[in-house]
C-alpha cells in the first residue's frame, strides 16, 4: 500500500466507537438514542445471542432521534439493544467474476455455485451526473425482435419502459431482448419477483447461453423493502463498472414499480405524507435518480435501460406509469388483447414510441413506417364496424389495404428470425407488403 493511500486511510477512519441504543420499534423503521450517523450510514444491531449483528441503513431523523430501516430478521432485537455505526455507505462486489452469475441487492451469490472472489468494490449511490458527459444516442441496439427494431427502435444508451398489466408477457419480454440484443454484458435486476418465476426466468428464459454473459440480481417479493431497494440500485452500479470499461451494457429491471412500491413502504413508514394513490414525494424523487444514471457515456461504453412498469389494473395513466413514462426516451405497450389473441410478444405498436426514431432510422425506413403506421391506425379505427360484420371487400379500396396488411402483419410480426436478420427481415417485407399510401 502506498504512504499516500495509508496516510487517507488513517484520515478517513473512525478513531471513536459510535454508538447508541434502540428506543422503539414500528412497522419498517426502528428509533435509537444516538449514535452521531449521516442519512445513509449503515449501522450494526446487536442481538443477544447471535453472532451476526443485524444491520440497517440510517433513513432520517425524528424529534433528535435516528430512524432505521433494517436489512433482515429483527427476531431478537429489544429495547436497549446497542446500535454501532460503521462509517460506510452502501457498496457491493464488483468484477468480472459476476458474469454468469445470479446475486442478491448485497453481492452474496445465491446460485449454489460457490463464493465469488471480487476484484473491486463501490458504492450503490452516485451523485447526478454532468449532462455535458453525455454523447448522443445515435447507434441503433438491435434486440433481434421486428416489431421494436422496427416500430420501436432502441439506441444504445437509450432508457425505455415496458409498459403491460400483470400477466400479459413483461418478463417473457426481458429474457428475448437479453438473450438477442448485441449487447456485451446484460444485467437483469429482479425486483420484488415471486420465487418460482425467478427460477423460470434464469433457466427457461435466458438459459445456460443466456447467462454467460449476464449478471442476474435477485430481491424477492418476501424480501425487506429495503432490500427490494438496494438490489435495484446495487444492479445499476454493477452496469456502471462495467460501462467504465468500454462496454456495452443492458440493464433489464423488472420492475420499476416495486422499486417505487418499496420506497412508498419506506416513506410511510418514517412518517411521509401519502399522496397519489398512496405514494409519497420520496417515490417520485428517486426514480428519476435512478433512471438517469443510464445512457451514453463520453469515452466510455453505454447502459440501454429497459425498466419495466406493472400497471395497475391495466390504467396507463396510474401515478408510477405517468411518471415513468415522462422521464424515459421510449415506451413500449403491451396489450391485453393482443395476448389473447396469441400473438407474442403483444407489442401495441400504435402505443409504442421511441423519443429517438429519428436519429436510429434512415428517412426511407421511417417513411416505411409512417406509411404502416397510417395503415394500422386506419384499420383500428374501422375494427369495430369489420368485427360485426359491416365490412364487405371490394366496397372501399383503402380499407381493402388496411384489412390486407393487419393480417399478413400479425403472421410477419412472430415469425421467429436469427439475431442480426430480424430488422432486416421486416424492412424488406414492408417494401413488399406497403402499397402506395
Amino acid at each position: 500500500m502506498q504512504s499516500t493511500d495509508l496516510a487517507e486511510l488513517i484520515k478517513s477512519c473512525d478513531t471513536i466507537r459510535r454508538t447508541g441504543r434502540v428506543l422503539q420499534f414500528y412497522g419498517l423503521a426502528l428509533e435509537s438514542v444516538g449514535p452521531d450517523v449521516f442519512v445513509g450510514e449503515i449501522c450494526e444491531i446487536s442481538t443477544p445471542g447471535n453472532l451476526h449483528p443485524v444491520k440497517a441503513e440510517v433513513v432520517g431523523f425524528r424529534n433528535g432521534n435516528v430512524v432505521l430501516i433494517p436489512f433482515g430478521n429483527l427476531h431478537g432485537i429489544h429495547v436497549g439493544s446497542e446500535v454501532v455505526a460503521t462509517g460506510k455507505s452502501a457498496t457491493i462486489p464488483v468484477g468480472e467474476e459476476l458474469l454468469g452469475r445470479v446475486i442478491d441487492g448485497f453481492g452474496f451469490p445465491i446460485d449454489e455455485k460457490g463464493p465469488i472472489r471480487f476484484s473491486d468494490e463501490i458504492g450503490i449511490y452516485r451523485n447526478p451526473i454532468n449532462p455535458m458527459m453525455r454523447e448522443p444516442v445515435d447507434v441503433q441496439l438491435e434486440t433481434g425482435i421486428k416489431v421494436i427494431d422496427a416500430f420501436t427502435p432502441v439506441g444504445k444508451g437509450q432508457r425505455i419502459g415496458i409498459f403491460a398489466g400483470s400477466g400479459v408477457g413483461k418478463s417473457t419480454l426481458l429474457s428475448m431482448i437479453t438473450k438477442s440484443s448485441s449487447a456485451d454484458v446484460n444485467v437483469i435486476a429482479l425486483i420484488g419477483e415471486r420465487g418460482r418465476e425467478v427460477q423460470d426466468f434464469i433457466s427457461k428464459g435466458l438459459g445456460r447461453e443466456g447467462l454467460s454473459n449476464t449478471v442476474v440480481v435477485v430481491a424477492g417479493a418476501d424480501q425487506p423493502a429495503l432490500v427490494r431497494l438496494y438490489a435495484a440500485y446495487a444492479a445499476t452500479a454493477i452496469s456502471e463498472y462495467f460501462m467504465k470499461q468500454g462496454k456495452d451494457v443492458v440493464l433489464a429491471m423488472d420492475s420499476i414499480t416495486r422499486f417505487a412500491m418499496a420506497q412508498r413502504e419506506i416513506g410511510l413508514a418514517i412518517g411521509e405524507p401519502p399522496t397519489a394513490r398512496g405514494y409519497t414525494p420520496s417515490a417520485f424523487d428517486k426514480i428519476p435518480k435512478l433512471v438517469e444514471r443510464a445512457g451514453n457515456f463520453a469515452g466510455q461504453g453505454s447502459i440501454t435501460a429497459f425498466y419495466t412498469v406493472l400497471v395497475e389494473g391495466d390504467d396507463f395513466n396510474e401515478p408510477v406509469s405517468d411518471n415513468v413514462r415522462a422521464i424515459l426516451d421510449g415506451h413500449i405497450v403491451l396489450d391485453r388483447k393482443i395476448a389473447e389473441q396469441n400473438v407474442y410478444p403483444a407489442i401495441n405498436v400504435l402505443n409504442s414510441v421511441s423519443r429517438l426514431v429519428g436519429d436510429l432510422l434512415s428517412p426511407e425506413e421511417r417513411m416505411l413506417i409512417g406509411n404502416a403506421r397510417k395503415l394500422l391506425s386506419r384499420y383500428e379505427s374501422s375494427k369495430d364496424m369489420i368485427d360485426f360484420g359491416g365490412y364487405i371487400k371490394g366496397e372501399n379500396r383503402k380499407l381493402d389495404e388496411c384489412v390486407e396488411f393487419e393480417s399478413s402483419f400479425l403472421d410477419v410480426r412472430v415469425q421467429e428470425k436469427s439475431y442480426g436478420a430480424a430488422r432486416k427481415d421486416i424492412f424488406n417485407w414492408l417494401v413488399r407488403a406497403l402499397p402506395n399510401v
